[in-house]
Parts: C-alpha cells; structure tokens; sequence
C-alpha cells in the first residue's frame, strides 16, 4: 500500500504565496511522475503541473511563471510553490504520483486534496 499527505493548503489573499507538499509513503520502487491537479466547482479536473522522474517539468498555461513544481527524491516528496495567487486558483488541489511496485507494476495513486482559497 501506498498513502500520499498532503499539506499546505489555506485561505489566502490574492496576490499571496503558499506552498502544498505531498509527500508518499509505502511499497514504492520508483516514482515515474509527481504531479498536482486541482477541481474546482463547475470545472473539470486540470492538471496544474507535474516533474517527471528525471526532473523535466510541464504547467498549465493558467499557471505559468506563477508556480513552481520541485521534488525531493529522498523524501518522495513532491511540492508546489504558488505565487501571485488569483482568486481563480481556488480549488481544491489533488496530488497524483505514477509509480512502479516492488512487483514491477505501475500504479496510479492520489492524495485526499487540500482546499486552497484566494480571497480579499
């Protein structure tokens, strides 16, 4: 088994900063993709960004040069620097890693989420 804690999320201003960490634990031979989407009412589910296992890292348009995904291998941890936060960036964010078991196999694995909101 494999569990994801995230951390992080808030009530913030916009324009404000905040930073989610994600970090996972259990029956894990390698991590292939780190990832963070985010759902918010009336929307579909977004990929916000994500970092490969060899660091290479993609954005959402809506997001570019406002948010920065990084990893730390030794902990398994993944993390998502949020500036110059916009009301529009409420939602509730989502982590996701793609994995490979002890077994060889690949699995999919989410996090529970953390609610950021960005509000006067």
């Amino acid at each position: 088994q494999v569990q994801l804690m995230e951390s992080g999320g808030g009530l913030k201003q916009p324009g404000g900063s905040l930073r989610l960490s994600c970090a996972a634990s259990g029956s894990i031979l390698s991590i292939n993709v780190m990832a963070w989407y985010r759902l918010s009412p009336g929307s579909q589910r977004e990929l916000v960004a994500s970092i490969s296992s060899g660091g290479v890292t993609d954005y959402a348009d809506s997001v570019k040069g406002r948010f920065t995904i990084s990893k730390d291998n030794t902990k398994n941890t993944v993390y998502l620097q949020a500036n110059s936060l916009k009301p529009e960036d409420t939602a509730v964010y989502y982590c996701h890693i793609n994995m490979r078991g002890w077994d060889l196999r690949k699995y999919d694995y989410w996090g529970q989420g953390t609610q950021v909101t960005v509000s006067p």
